[in-house]
């Protein structure tokens, strides 16, 4: 696994179900195309999951 992860917010969150819009806030974006590191676990990867169609994610090596 790498040590951290880029997360981009592609697309808005505005008409999507309330599930999907909490875990894009619990992941801390603000804005659309905004970029957070995240570190590596489970529970990240879990939540990028869940909106996969939302966001861009990369890894970023150690």
């Amino acid at each position: 696994m790498a040590a951290k992860l880029k997360i981009t917010l592609i697309k808005s969150p505005i008409g999507a179900i309330p599930k999907h819009r909490a875990t894009v806030k619990a992941l801390g974006f603000h804005k659309l195309y905004s970029t957070l590191e995240k570190p590596d676990n489970e529970a990240i990867r879990g939540m990028c999951q869940a909106i996969r169609h939302m966001v861009k994610v990369e890894e970023i090596p150690e």
